[in-house]
């Protein structure tokens, strides 16, 4: 009777039973042997980075030389410029910033990296693709690039520029009579303004087209254009830091704002393609010029009539309307930035303000003429307060990365000398704007602004060679044949701005919304303000 009731208990095993068992066993033990490879592969891995990798050697900390996650956790806190420096404060000028990456700060051999050797891009840059193409910023090899670079460069030579000069002066001073309706009353976010004055600028010049953004702004209508320029480096910087896969399902999150980042980069495709097929439809119907020098021709209509060397064949729309996208982006923000930080400045420097107006109030003795361009370079305190503000606050001071080359014809030994240390092939290496404008050896007080730093002081030796070194670290369009194809309209625009805003306004600011903290830099590649706004009071000047 006990042994029936042993028998038939609920102890007695079945062959299922048994199935489920090895079934359980084989996945624990799987799970583990796959864990404990994960772990011994990032020990191995963990122990070669530091010790046995050719970038060994170089200073740095030692969570930097196993993963980029340290640095990655910095970009996405916009905080990457900040920390990079303090590696630089700590370690000196050449320091390992990830397992394949090098940063470095020296004047000698950023022009080793970017205007002898011309290494290609590293494909961070392919985070700001337009219209899921390429345009001249993300085309990583040189050689492509000056292929390129030939359809616009053109366009953005001080002589062609002066063709626009009309129109750019006709919108600086509507944006004095727009801030005309704000005296004493409303603070403006300056940041705002001047992104919506930036598109019609780039409208103008490139696209041929008055997009009325400065309209939109003084009529309190959202100008779904600024926005998506605005948001289009944010766009960037979340690209970048998470797989393809995962940045499709965050583009999937309903949340308005987070869509509205997401749809930057369409937004501005629109817009640039119906410029573009309405422009080729009105070229079509009519005669044309054929693009001499004397002729006032937008960039876009100088592409639709450019033809590749090499092929003798027109650019496709698909290249067009991401070159045209590239200039949209790289010209709105970061001069919005620029300006908006200039305009802090005078508002909390007195001395700064008056010595800029004593200098305008005599260049422009009707301040509702513009001196032309010429005459505007030859102001010294303008240009000694516009660079200041490039050197503090250009608006892209992020790492420029460059893909280390074979330098060695041979190929027996193909390493990059960087500041004494081998660097082989493939290594990532990088300067930053930031931290070339802050070394204080070139730069006394480099947080401190100081237009007066700019210019040179009489009866004083050593001041050529003392100005001549801190051009030879100012990069603020960045450097070689890289270098930001309009930056010479940025600075034309810069000094028109300044000149016009300072004739004829004063500008003061409420502590309690803009201040140090308010206005605490952040990088997204490119700057913005820790507030994401500069509010500024503007008066007008008495006669």
């Amino acid at each position: 009777m006990d042994a029936t009731k042993t028998f038939n208990s609920a102890e007695f095993v079945t062959p299922l039973s048994i199935s489920r068992s090895l079934l359980s066993t084989s996945i624990s033990t799987l799970l583990f042997f796959a864990l404990s490879f994960a772990v011994l592969y990032f020990v191995a891995h963990a122990v070669y980075q530091s010790f046995f990798s050719p970038l060994a050697a170089l200073p740095g900390p030692w969570y930097s030389a196993i993963s980029d996650f340290w640095l990655t956790t910095h970009v996405v806190r916009f905080q990457q410029c900040r920390i990079v420096q303090a590696l630089f404060d700590k370690y000196g000028p050449v320091v390992r910033v990830g397992p394949n990456k090098v940063a470095f700060c020296n004047a000698t051999t950023m022009r080793s990296v970017y205007c002898v050797h011309k290494f290609d891009k590293s494909s961070y840059y392919k985070s700001l693709l337009t219209n899921n193409n390429d345009h001249a910023m993300t085309t990583l090899p040189h050689a492509e690039h000056a292929v390129r670079r030939k359809a616009y460069s053109s366009h953005y030579i001080p002589s062609n520029l002066a063709l626009f000069q009309t129109d750019l002066q006709d919108l600086c001073l509507k944006l004095v009579d727009t801030l005309g309706r704000t005296f004493g009353s409303t603070p403006v976010d300056c940041l705002d303004l001047f992104r919506h004055l930036m598109v019609d600028i780039i409208g103008t010049t490139v696209f041929g087209r008055l997009p009325g953004s400065l309209d939109n702004w003084a009529k309190n209508i959202q100008d779904p254009l600024a926005t998506a320029v605005y948001d289009f480096p944010k766009r960037g910087v979340m690209r970048s830091a998470v797989p393809t896969w995962a940045w499709n399902l965050v583009c999937l999150i309903p949340n308005n704002r987070l869509r509205q980042v997401c749809d930057s980069d369409r937004i501005m495709a629109q817009f640039v393609a119906g410029r573009l097929y309405e422009m080729r439809t009105n070229l079509q119907a009519g005669p044309v010029g054929g693009g001499t020098d004397t002729e006032k021709l937008p960039l876009l209509q100088r592409m639709l009539l450019h033809r590749v060397f090499a092929t003798n064949e027109c650019m496709p729309d698909k290249d067009i309307i991401s070159e045209g996208m590239g200039h949209l982006v790289a010209g709105v923000d970061t001069s919005s930035t620029t300006l908006s930080y200039l305009l802090w400045e005078l508002s909390r420097r007195a001395d700064i303000a008056k010595r800029l107006q004593a200098e305008l109030d005599e260049a422009m003795p009707d301040r509702a003429v513009i001196p032309d361009a010429v005459a505007l370079t030859k102001l010294p305190y303008l240009n000694a307060f516009i660079k200041e503000g490039l050197r503090l606050y250009g608006a892209a001071p992020s790492l420029l990365e460059r893909v280390v080359s074979s330098t060695s014809p041979s190929g027996l030994d193909d390493s990059f000398d960087l500041m004494g240390y081998a660097v082989p092939p493939g290594t990532i290496v990088s300067t930053q704007a930031w931290s070339m404008h802050r070394d204080a050896s070139v730069f006394p007080s480099p947080e401190t602004f100081l237009p007066e730093r700019w210019l040179a002081v009489d009866g004083v030796d050593g001041e050529d060679e003392r100005l001549a070194m801190m051009n030879q670290h100012m990069v603020p369009f960045g450097v070689g044949s890289r270098l930001c194809g309009g930056h010479a309209l940025a600075q034309l625009v810069m000094r028109m701005v300044i000149a016009v805003v300072a004739r004829n306004l004063n500008i003061t600011a409420d502590v309690t919304q803009t201040n140090e903290r308010s206005m605490e830099m952040r990088d997204a590649f490119v700057l913005f303000p820790a507030a994401k706004e500069c509010k500024l009071i503007f008066n007008a000047r008495k006669n």
